[in-house]
């Protein structure tokens, strides 16, 4: 009934290293620069019990998390038994493979660094390391078609931070009138909407594939935002984002406990859905 035995009674902590945790070289000259995991004492039994838990788990995350999830879904899966309903929601991680608005690939310098300096390829689906690059390979829309476990993908069609940081990334955007754009999306002419709605088109095309899978579920809205599960005027409140008259937290909750079939809900293009509110997170 306190903090040793139980995590309801924590207390959110610092994490200060030091010692064997340390960061100071001289201090640590061995140990100092490695990635760290304190794992708070929460159960009284030095993590010893095999105490039946409870049989279902979802592994979610939101933008490089979302990507996470999409990567490591099957592996978390895997250490569960099949008695577990075991299944993954991905918000905003769904990143595409797309040219900028000066017609370069500028994202991928950014993946292909990430590929090569973590050795990503030894996770990356084998049928398609066998015919293409690893980066290729790392972008989600080639992950999923692998993945077994039943998965559930969150995304803004016109996902705000890919739109600033991918299609109208600052070295292809130096003019006044797309930065406006990309910082909002009513701020957009007539021709920057054509733009957007191409990179809207190529995310809904790439979801093809999870058409023919029947446990999956996709809430993919059209509203200018990124990560939508962190926050509750997006996940379940009166102005959050709605297809199918379902809030995020409803479509959500309906496929992971299969009281209803068929939740894969994409919308129409921008600025069809009246329930896309400029309250959104940004």
């Amino acid at each position: 009934m306190y903090a040793l035995g139980s995590s309801n009674f924590m207390k959110p902590m610092r994490f200060a290293g030091a010692g064997i945790l340390g960061s100071d070289q001289l201090q640590n000259p061995d140990f100092y620069n490695w990635n760290k995991v304190f794992v708070r004492y929460c159960d009284g039994a030095s993590f010893s019990g095999d105490a039946e838990g409870r049989a279902q788990a979802l592994l979610t995350g939101c933008s490089a998390g979302g990507l996470a999830t999409i990567l490591h879904c099957d592996d978390f899966s895997a250490r569960f038994s099949r008695d577990v309903s075991v299944k993954c929601l991905a918000d905003a991680g769904f990143f595409l493979d797309v040219k900028d608005i000066s017609g370069k690939r500028s994202f991928w310098s950014v993946y292909d660094g990430v590929v090569h300096l973590q050795n990503v390829r030894e996770v990356l689906p084998k049928d398609c390391l066998a015919n293409k690059e690893p980066t290729e390979c790392f972008f989600p829309a080639e992950l999923i078609k692998s993945i077994r476990t039943p998965m559930f993908i969150l995304n803004s069609a016109y996902d705000s931070w890919q739109i600033r940081n991918v299609l109208v990334p600052v070295s292809s955007a130096p003019d006044k009138p797309w930065s406006s754009c990309k910082d909002n999306i009513r701020n957009c002419n007539s021709t920057q909407i054509k733009v957007l709605d191409a990179f809207r088109n190529t995310m809904v095309g790439a979801f093809k594939v999870v058409e023919d899978k029947e446990d999956w579920g996709l809430f993919i809205d059209s509203c200018f935002t990124h990560c939508q599960s962190l926050y509750g005027i997006s996940w379940n409140s009166e102005i959050s984002p709605r297809l199918g008259n379902k809030s995020i937290a409803e479509a959500a909750g309906d496929w992971y406990h299969g009281r209803s079939q068929g939740e894969k809900e994409i919308d129409c293009e921008y600025p069809c859905n009246p329930t896309c509110s400029g309250q959104l997170p940004p």
